[in-house]
């Protein structure tokens, strides 16, 4: 049964609505992800990004990175290799096409979600799929909202929380000799000792442990590139052939191609599931666009960047051959690929790796559960507290418990949150496209850092109190247009 919902819902109807989506956003944004593609390095390296509680709320840096954290995880090693061996290289190509996609369908999901975001204690905020659903399509899709928020929890909160820590374990017994159990246990007092101080807590570790994991990843990549540059061309020859069914030798054919490159795509840097529109949406930014277009880039440096990076690791080395039903899979193909490029100690390397890359993700994955909860018991202390214990003991289970059969049944609960999500999308477009509009008109009319006048937008219903500006962004709006109302932060 759940190879036959799979298979629909990845095969089929998935399929059809990642087009629609991704390749309708695109065109009718004009290329949005590739117009501000500039435009996400200056928004990043603004001042104002990496302030940190000036006015207390996070930056749009802190969320870039919480976004990070939860897209590169163990879909950027064992997925792609998975992907490499059910649907041969040619599955990259596709990966490559979903994420250039993806980037429009992040752009949509992350705006909308700080567009309709909700202001909370602290200066944080609350935002996602379940706020942009019942905010913008009213109150009679509030069954959609909360079909999407018992997904998020079953999907994020559990399962994948679960299949991070088993894959931890397992990899660092391997390399390491360590008992799973040990493994489980370590792991589960250092999630505690973070997720109880809460998004702000996450958001500072995050800040540090991406940038590290990710660089020194790619840095070990880019080594392995250097040393087989020769052999580059063929590689990514071998790809695009692959894709188009050019390569015999190669087995899975096109539909395999396709539907790998689509399925674990996805999983990698999750466009369209509206997962990171839940992080997104903490950050304060003076117009929602700027989020949209820094959380385009996350699926950037996902899919365009770090899986490309496994997949040329694996494809230059020789423990992969094309065709042949005699290679390992998943994270042992990483490893061996690895090993065969730098010696033995590149499996410890990609345990670590591993390690690090789930870490953070079980840290985002523990976000996304508190905040589908909040969408069903606003801030709720002790409900919150409660689900902080369960994700603890959680990790420690998943470390020591076989998750074939979990692992299948968290397929079909992504399928189905991608589904409810990318429904929510179609129907959102007007609302995505008005407020890429308001940001265009501010560019056209030659201002460097548009600002989001909520009061200029009354048919949106926006919660006032998220969208009070900054003082210094009151200032330049007030400047620009004297007169004119506009909300302020105190």
């Amino acid at each position: 049964m759940l190879d036959l919902l799979n298979e629909l819902l990845w095969g089929k109807i998935l399929l059809v609505l990642l087009v629609a989506v991704g390749v309708g956003f695109t065109i009718a944004s004009r290329f949005v992800q590739f117009r501000y593609f500039g435009r996400m390095f200056r928004i990043l390296g603004a001042s104002q990004a990496f302030r940190r509680d000036k006015h207390g709320h996070l930056s749009s840096f802190q969320a870039l990175v919480l976004s990070v954290a939860g897209r590169v995880g163990g879909g950027n090693i064992a997925g792609v290799a998975v992907a490499i061996t059910l649907g041969g290289p040619g599955a990259i190509f596709w990966m490559w096409l979903v994420g250039l996609m993806g980037m429009a369908t992040s752009f949509l999901e992350c705006t909308l979600a700080q567009t309709y975001k909700q202001a909370e204690a602290g200066g944080t905020y609350r935002g996602g799929p379940a706020y942009y659903i019942v905010k913008g399509l009213g109150r009679r899709w509030g069954w959609l909202a909360g079909f999407y928020s018992v997904l998020l929890l079953i999907t994020f909160g559990f399962a994948f929380t679960a299949l991070q820590s088993y894959a931890v374990a397992t990899s660092f017994g391997d390399a390491f000799g360590v008992p799973v159990l040990y493994s489980g246990i370590a792991l589960a007092i250092l999630v505690g000792l973070i997720i109880f101080g809460g998004i702000k807590r996450i958001a500072r570790i995050s800040e540090v442990l991406v940038p590290f994991m990710a660089v020194g990843y790619l840095l070990v990549a880019l080594i392995v590139v250097g040393m087989n540059i020769d052999k580059l061309p063929g590689v990514i020859a071998l790809i695009v052939n692959s894709a188009f069914g050019l390569e015999p030798a190669v087995g899975g054919g096109i539909g395999a191609a396709i539907m790998m490159g689509l399925k674990r795509g996805l999983f990698s840097n999750e466009a369209g599931l509206g997962s990171a529109p839940n992080v997104a949406a903490v950050a304060y930014v003076p117009h929602p666009a700027n989020q949209g277009i820094v959380q385009a880039f996350s699926v950037f440096i996902d899919t365009l960047i770090i899986c490309s990076a496994t997949a040329f690791l694996i494809l230059l080395s020789g423990a992969y051959v094309p065709g042949s039903g005699e290679n390992v899979a998943g994270i042992a193909l990483t490893q061996a690929a690895l090993a065969d490029h730098v010696g033995e100690w590149g499996r410890s390397f990609v345990s670590v790796a591993l390690l690090l890359f789930a870490f953070s993700t079980i840290l985002y994955n523990y976000y996304l559960g508190e905040n589908s909860l909040n969408f069903f018991s606003r801030d709720n202390r002790k409900l919150f507290n409660a689900f902080r214990v369960a994700i603890v003991l959680l990790v420690c289970w998943g470390a020591t418990t076989d998750l074939g059969t979990v692992f299948g049944f968290a397929d079909v609960t992504m399928g189905l949150l991608a589904v409810a999500n990318l429904v929510a999308l179609i129907l959102l477009f007007k609302p995505g496209l008005r407020i890429l509009r308001d940001f265009d008109d501010q560019i056209r009319q030659g201002i460097d850092q548009p600002i989001f006048d909520a009061s200029r937008h009354p048919e949106l219903d926006l919660d006032p109190r998220a969208w009070e500006l900054a003082p210094e962004d009151l200032e330049r709006l007030q400047a620009r247009a004297p007169g004119q109302p506009a909300n302020a932060r105190d």
